[in-house]
Parts: C-alpha cells; sequence; structure tokens
C-alpha cells in the first residue's frame, strides 16, 4: 500500500484550520483524509514556521549566503587547480626524476631547467 503524498498547498490549508480551532481536530481529519498525528504536526511546523513570514532578516540573510557560497565555490576552484599543479610538478621538484621541468620563480618571466638527481 503507498502512503497519501499532500502538497505543500494542502497542508497549509488543513492547518491553517487547525490553528483557527474552529471545527475538532476529528472533524478535521476525516475531511481532509489525514491522520490526527500528522494534522498536529503540521499545525506546529506552520507555527514554527509562520514567523520568517514576516522577517525581512531571512531575505538578507539569503542574499548573504549567496555570496558567501559564491567566494567558497571560487576559493575551491583555485584549490583545485593548485592541487593539480602540485601533483602533476611535485616530482620533478622534489628532484625524484630526470627530466626536463618548466618551473615558474615568482618573477615575469619562465626559466627552462634541466634537473640532475
Amino acid at each position: 500500500m503507498q502512503r497519501k503524498k499532500y502538497s505543500a498547498d494542502f497542508k497549509a490549508k488543513v492547518a491553517l484550520e487547525a490553528i483557527r480551532e474552529t471545527r475538532t481536530t476529528a472533524e478535521l481529519c476525516s475531511q481532509c483524509g489525514a491522520h490526527v498525528t500528522m494534522l498536529g504536526r503540521w499545525r506546529q511546523q506552520a507555527i514554527k514556521h509562520i514567523r520568517t513570514g514576516f522577517s525581512e532578516k531571512t531575505e538578507k540573510q539569503d542574499k548573504n549566503n549567496e555570496q558567501v557560497m559564491e567566494t567558497l565555490y571560487q576559493q575551491i576552484g583555485q584549490l583545485k587547480v593548485e592541487l593539480d599543479w602540485l601533483k602533476k610538478n611535485l616530482p620533478y621538484l622534489r628532484g625524484n626524476c630526470k627530466t626536463p621541468f618548466v618551473s615558474c620563480v615568482f618573477s615575469d618571466f619562465l626559466r627552462f631547467s634541466y634537473h640532475v638527481g
């Protein structure tokens, strides 16, 4: 037997009816076809989250979170590039290989050198 899935709109309407208390819980449950426990949970969720609907802080926090996430993704990308470069060039820099490599020496030019181990 499959569980019933209720939409968010339906849950909100039923929760508002439960908050208004114009009908008993049993009447609401028989009308909407949901269990008493579910109705109570929907009511608690509605009461818990009703404050966020009137708060402007959440919108500002969402924008701030997006900006933070964007900078974090940029940092992750930069670190991945650096890690890949190190994985590729570390054996040459340690002197474990006897092949030519290109080393960047924090200046404006690239220097070709041979490492003899």
